[in-house]
């Protein structure tokens, strides 16, 4: 904290005289140095717990507060409470005398030489602070200061839990993790294992699946290839992990993550650059107050709880119109404290039934603006910082004779990861089984990644715990043999009355580069995405073709 005589030569001379007028001290005549001088010595003499209770009462409790807090304020956060100092120059202070008529408590205390303010460094930046001389502070008993500060964070009371069906915890992030995972693995089927890991995922959530990949790259999971993202080393040592250890390590991920919880709380739209949010800052201050019990509690109430005690928990300036912030519905800017409960209420609520019940930490009843809340057994382990539990009942993959490879849900992760090097991914309705197929596309990437096929039918046999049937055997030898002896196309079949109309066709330059292969006097196919180009050039020549489609 700063001396009072750093504080006081901050000043102008004639703020100085104002002060020093105040405690009857007669500064005119002097330089500012000498001033600076005099009147830290009489202000140094004062006492304190003395001055403190002439105060009148608006005042005395903006100076008790001030103390409260260690004798520093962030200026816009106790300017909201008791009001501003209106800063002037010299000109303007003797124009206007504003000490005759102070607008705030905070003004009157700023002429009696109580209050300063200065710029600090902070862990979240520079930030201006109102502060109490040091001088001045250690006349109040610390022992005020200590109690305040040991105060047990403030209790929400429980609530009866609900009735009727409660929405789980999604602690499915690890399964959506590793189809992410595994979609990346694979490039074969000209993008559909891109797509059907996508469509694939157990919650569709934008968000949600922004949150995982942001972590996985985060955590080194994934890496930036030429060809798209890829999975690392590191990300197969996390998916041979237990379930419980895989979430503990998401959640760990997602306290310190970068990823901007705010700009993905629904209802609200995050605009601009030159302004930046800790996102940190939020998570701490909401875990920070959770009660670690099993009981059921108001997200009401938790609102209410973090306004009162911490409303600005993730603005420490305390300054509430230097970010843009636009409301999803009426797209009005949200900007003052008065919009505390349409932003900082609204990304509460996010990160209790967004993230946090995502990663199982959470389980929630009932829509957000009016949801209760409990901690799941693994968030209350995770927030007490216990180990993670780790065992897990081994499910073997099931592998039929048409080329299909069943995975249940709750089965390995790596496992399923393994299948996924091999196999192509396919949906499967009720998703509660992932479903693969071994095809000559996924039998030649595995080739690609060093896979051979004995080692393939291995792989297939001990995970299944079972011999292969014979067919499939038999079907991946030959293919590893022979290659592609058969494909499937997705052909428009084009069938004629008369074969000569399949001569002309064929001879007219309006129509022959739609003509694909012959499939007899009477049938022809057309290249796949032109049979409406064909139908009209037919149209120019004088003949309709019919479309049963």
């Amino acid at each position: 904290m700063r001396s009072l005589e750093q504080a006081l030569i901050e000043h102008e001379l004639i703020t100085l005289r104002v002060i020093g007028e105040w405690w009857e001290l007669d500064l005119a005549g002097m330089e500012k140095n000498e001033a600076v001088d005099v009147l830290a010595r009489a202000l140094t003499r004062l006492d304190m717990q003395q001055e403190l209770a002439f105060l009148p009462q608006e005042e005395s409790a903006a100076l008790q507060d001030l103390v409260s807090q260690g004798g520093r304020a962030a200026v816009a956060a106790f300017n909201r409470l008791y009001g501003e100092v209106r800063l002037m120059g010299p000109g303007r202070m003797e124009r206007e005398e504003p000490w005759l008529d102070p607008i705030s408590p905070l003004e009157a205390l700023w002429y009696r030489g109580f209050l300063y303010r200065a710029f600090d460094d902070t862990a979240e930046g520079v930030l201006e602070f109102y502060y109490l001389p040091q001088e001045l502070l250690d006349q109040f008993p610390s022992d005020n200061i200590e109690e305040d500060e040991q105060e047990s964070a403030p209790l929400l009371d429980p609530v009866e839990p609900p009735e009727g069906a409660l929405s789980k915890g999604l602690v499915n992030s690890v399964d959506d993790l590793t189809t992410l995972l595994s979609a990346a693995l694979q490039q074969f089927g000209e993008g559909k294992e891109k797509a059907a890991g996508n469509d694939f995922l157990l919650d569709q959530n934008p968000d949600r699946k922004s949150l995982l990949l942001n972590l996985a790259a985060e955590q080194g999971w994934l890496r930036e290839e030429e060809s798209g993202l890829k999975p690392t080393r590191s990300a197969v040592d996390w998916l041979k992990k237990g379930r419980e250890a895989q979430l503990f390590e998401l959640a760990d991920a997602w306290s310190k993550s970068s990823w901007n919880d705010l700009c993905h709380t629904p209802g609200l739209i995050c605009d601009g650059h030159n302004w930046q949010n800790d996102p940190i800052l939020a998570r701490t201050a909401v875990l920070d107050v959770l009660p670690q019990t099993d009981h059921w509690y108001s997200l009401a109430d938790l609102v209410d709880l973090i306004r009162n005690t911490d409303p600005d928990f993730q603005r420490p300036d305390g300054s509430y119109d230097t970010w843009y912030v636009r409301d999803a519905q009426t797209n009005d800017y949200l900007s003052g404290f008065d919009s505390w409960d349409q932003v900082e209420g609204r990304l509460i609520r996010f990160l209790i039934t967004g993230p946090m019940c995502w990663l199982g930490i959470t389980i929630i009843s009932g829509p957000a603006d009016d949801a209760l809340f409990r901690l799941s057994d693994l968030g209350l382990r995770w927030l007490g910082g216990e180990q993670p539990q780790d065992q897990e009942d081994k499910i073997p993959i099931v592998v039929h004779p048409d080329a299909s490879i069943l995975v249940a849900h709750n089965a390995d992760r790596y496992l399923r990861f393994q299948v996924a090097r091999i196999a192509e991914l396919e949906i499967v309705d009720g998703r509660k089984t992932y479903a693969y197929r071994l095809t000559p596309a996924s039998l030649t990437e595995a080739g690609d990644q060093g896979i051979t096929i004995e080692r393939l039918l291995r792989f297939l046999s001990q995970a299944s715990g079972s011999s292969l049937p014979k067919s499939l055997q038999r079907a991946v030898e030959r293919w590893s043999e022979r290659g592609v002896e058969g494909r499937l196309e997705s052909v428009v079949v084009l069938r004629v009355s008369d074969a000569e109309i399949l001569q002309t066709l064929r001879n007219n330059p309006k129509t022959r580069d739609f003509i694909g292969e012959f499939l007899g006097d009477l049938a022809v196919t057309i290249k796949v995405g032109q049979w409406r180009q064909f139908r009209a050039a037919c149209a120019q020549l004088g003949l309709f073709i019919d479309d049963l489609s």
